[in-house]
């Protein structure tokens, strides 16, 4: 029976480990891993995972542990201690109190991809194994998206991962199997058992249940206490808060620490659903302790798109205070709304604009100096973000350098290096999007020196010194990226793209497939691969491609262009006919589609109709290839001059093209006669 991963439903949790146990399975990579959020948050399943392995990783592939350093510090912070991290950041290191920079959303996904491939090495390298996962219906999101990823992309006869829980849940590529029950009850006080248990025994609820409110609140305190005395950061996440909540003491403190840790880690889900838990124990009788409990949240609910959910918490902290700080973050954050947040027919900058300025307004009133200008240059940041939008670079470019001065002038040099380099690098992006690529170049190159670790930062550089023709340089950047940050599709579709234009084309089509490894509906490796294919006369690949790619992006004019020559090379004329005509449609600057128009009416013996073409191709740029394929179409028509001008141009911009020179020769030839 071919290998395959399993999903066990159903019953109680002896009754699951009966049924794991009854498949043919490979030895286990560790101990069953429990993934209910309630013990450690975001990534309890991951987490818990690498600490069991740790040693054996540690001492089997040292290397793995190195590359993945970062991921593996991210899921499981106690291991610091045996870890060392060296792919820090300034927003990594930040205090609390300096945080200007919140990761994106993607962050968990190319943190899962990491860990994938540190497990998917691993067990290359030491043999086939099998991950059993736990209560997986209560899964973080982190875990989630991790667990679906290995089940994805890793091989089962390499690990087999067998998925448990009682509740329904979805793994796409797992073989579902139902469980029935085998409780078992322990020897022990039921009560304190459940509470010791985090809860999570089911069975032993009814003992719990039985006892006075005030017994289970010290029960949970109690064990809160233990959990703390841990000192393990991740408790700190899931079973130490939960335990506060029911116990009552510092429930307020434990949930909010960990709320805005998971805000500030990028666990957003988690970050949602401790913040509302944490609205019950503060109130806006705690003032600014409140505000950050709203600031924390409606982040986290703004980069998921609960939008609604946003605009009531600003409209209550509005209603709600009268403090002046409050009003000022409140104002900056639904900016942010209006331009960044809403839906793209929702937004709207003019309304933006004014709650920036009135941010600014209020930040210029701040009695502390140091305060009043970081606060003055951070809301100004946030109105260049606006203009940027609304499509005025200049203004957003004068705003972020009014930003930049003010806290040059009033800032000690080394106060809030994070915020200067989020400056600084807004900037670049705003000359780069002026044009002013050599000014964008040493911005991205100055953030760099100060914050070498940040990988979008060699990003976005790359993209500035392709822009100049730097593609050696522009290749290490994006090199250094893949070695900074765990994988994402973006940065291998860029180096397929700069390899292709070098001619590696098999550097070029790993690359393509490595970013639809990592992300199958990244719909512009589709393009770029089909592309290549049909290049290489391959257009039995190329289709599949093609197909794929417009089931994404129907509309996709490149993908039509592809379609096009597909079909033409398979003799089918009228459907690339429509092919190329769909492209144009969507873009009539699509040169690659009026040349491939072009040269099917050739093919169909209408050299009038071909020349035509390739005059719009040609329009729309020169190139030695669609010259000396004009001339060729000219030649037939009998326009012999004209195609001796398209052939000493071809030979002017490729003086090595041996077929132009020997094409022009020949129609020098007829043009004497």
């Amino acid at each position: 029976m071919p290998a395959a991963h399993h999903r066990v439903t159903g019953g109680d949790r002896n009754g699951r480990a009966e049924t794991v146990r009854r498949l043919d399975l490979p030895p286990v990579l560790t101990s069953t891993v429990d993934a209910h959020r309630r013990l450690r948050g975001p990534y309890t399943a991951a987490g818990t995972l690498l600490r069991s392995l740790a040693p054996e990783l540690m001492a089997a592939t040292p290397d793995l542990v190195t590359r993945h350093d970062l991921e593996i510090l991210a899921v499981a912070p106690e291991l610091r201690a045996s870890i060392q991290s060296t792919r820090e950041t300034l927003t990594s290191l930040a205090e609390r109190k300096e945080r200007t920079r919140f990761y994106s959303p993607s962050r968990v996904t190319r943190l899962a991809h990491g860990l994938t491939e540190l497990i998917r090495d691993f067990v290359t390298a030491t043999g086939p194994r099998t991950l059993v996962v736990e209560n997986v219906d209560h899964a973080d999101a982190t875990d989630v998206e991790f667990l679906s990823i290995v089940v994805r992309r890793v091989d089962p006869a390499l690990l087999t991962v067998v998925l448990c829980g009682a509740g329904a849940f979805e793994m796409p590529g797992a073989t579902r199997h139902e469980s029935a029950s085998a409780r078992t009850l322990p020897d022990a006080d039921l009560a304190a058992a459940y509470v010791a248990g985090e809860c999570l025994a089911e069975e032993l609820r009814p003992a719990y249940e039985a006892l006075d409110p005030e017994h289970r609140a010290k029960l949970h305190n109690e064990r809160a206490a233990e959990l703390e005395a841990l000192g393990e950061p991740s408790l700190s996440l899931g079973a130490i808060p939960f335990h506060r909540e029911l116990g009552g003491e510092g429930a307020a403190d434990a949930l909010l620490h960990a709320a805005m840790t998971c805000n500030q880690a990028g666990f957003y889900a988690a970050t949602i659903e401790l913040g509302y838990r944490a609205r019950k124990f503060i109130g806006w009788d705690q003032g600014l302790t409140c505000m950050r409990l709203c600031t924390t949240l409606t982040n986290a609910l703004a980069v998921s798109g609960r939008t609604d959910e946003v605009a009531a918490l600003y409209a209550e902290a509005r209603r709600s205070s009268t403090h002046p700080v409050v009003h000022m973050r409140v104002a900056y954050s639904t900016a942010m709304f209006y331009t960044r947040y809403l839906p793209a027919a929702e937004r709207d900058d003019d309304i933006a604009t004014g709650w920036a300025n009135l941010a600014i307004a209020i930040a210029t009133t701040e009695p502390d100096r140091e305060q009043r200008a970081f606060q003055t240059a951070f809301m100004r940041n946030g109105l260049a973000l606006v203009e940027v939008h609304r499509g005025d670079l200049p203004a957003a470019l004068r705003l972020v350098e009014d930003a930049l001065a003010l806290v040059d002038a009033e800032l000690e040099p080394g106060a809030h290096q994070l915020h200067r380099s989020v400056l600084r690098h807004n900037h670049g992006q705003v000359c780069a999007g002026l044009g002013r690529d050599e000014e964008a170049l040493a911005d991205f190159t100055a953030v760099i020196e100060v914050d070498p670790n940040h990988p979008e930062y060699y990003f976005d550089r790359a993209a500035v010194l392709r822009k100049l023709g730097r593609d050696a340089e522009a290749l290490a950047d994006y090199e250094r990226v893949m070695w900074l940050s765990p994988p994402f599709p973006e940065v291998y579709y860029n180096r397929g793209d700069l390899l292709a234009g070098h001619g590696d084309v098999e550097g070029a089509l790993a690359d393509f497939a490595y970013a639809l490894e990592l992300d199958p509906e990244f719909a512009p490796a589709y393009v770029n691969r089909a592309g290549l294919w049909a290049d290489l006369g391959e257009p039995d690949l190329a289709r599949p491609d093609v197909e794929a790619g417009l089931a994404l992006d129907p509309d996709n004019p490149q993908l039509h262009c592809v379609l096009g020559r597909v079909e033409a090379a398979a003799g089918h004329h009228a459907e690339a006919r429509r092919a190329y005509d769909t492209a144009l449609a969507a873009d009539p600057g699509l040169r690659s589609a009026w040349a491939g128009l072009a040269e099917l009416s050739f093919d169909q013996d209408d050299a009038t109709a071909a020349v035509e073409h390739f005059d719009r191709a040609l329009a729309l740029g020169d190139d030695p290839a669609l010259r000396f394929n004009r001339a060729t179409a000219l030649a037939v028509n009998g326009r012999w001059d004209d195609a001796v001008a398209d052939l000493r141009r071809a030979v002017e911009l490729d003086p090595d093209d041996q077929d132009a020179r020997s094409e022009l020769d020949r129609c020098l030839r007829h043009a004497e006669a």
